[in-house]
């Protein structure tokens, strides 16, 4: 995998091995920032990171600053690495789940301009309650929330549908504020 466009552009990133984590591909990831445009100096919240490469992405775009949330341990240290690599600046890793990590940010009023969300495929319906009760209050007025699923799930959130788009077997789905 490679990062896709900004200043790493080209960068050669890691993924965790094993089947625990699915990497989104390089095109899944033009696509996404495709749709989400720019992001200089946004703050990032990447949920269920995996190898950080939809943060990393972001990061090498000009986000100001991106928080990955990651459960996997082995795939917080791929991200630790990455970062490390790349030399990129601005970013937490917190090995978390999704849940509690949103819980913590929004009672620090922690909010972003973006978050990005790619559970495990098989996992959306035990996320989707969590992410559809937490994710507005992390939310700044303008924020964009970017879902990555299984092209069969049309995921739902109380936010504003933007768009929903398949790319071979995944979906993105882009809700705003």
């Amino acid at each position: 995998m490679r990062i896709v466009a900004g200043s790493r552009k080209g960068h050669r990133i890691a993924a965790p091995k094993g089947i625990v984590t699915r990497p989104t591909g390089d095109r899944v990831r033009e696509a996404a920032f495709s749709l989400i445009g720019p992001i200089e100096g946004a703050a990032v919240l990447d949920l269920f990171a995996g190898s950080g490469a939809m943060g990393l992405e972001a990061l090498s775009r000009g986000a100001a600053r991106c928080v990955f949330v990651e459960r996997d341990r082995a795939a917080c240290r791929v991200i630790q690495t990455n970062l490390e690599k790349l030399r990129l600046t601005g970013a937490i890793v917190l090995n978390r789940n999704a849940g509690s990590a949103l819980r913590d940010e929004r009672a620090r009023a922690r909010s972003y301009d973006l978050v990005l969300a790619d559970p495990p495929y098989d996992e959306w319906e035990e996320h989707a309650v969590p992410l559809a009760s937490l994710l507005a209050d992390v939310l700044e007025p303008e924020a964009l929330v970017v879902i990555e699923t299984s092209s069969r799930v049309e995921p739902e959130l109380p936010l504003d549908l933007v768009t929903s788009r398949r790319y071979g077997s995944a979906r993105i789905t882009v809700f705003s504020r």
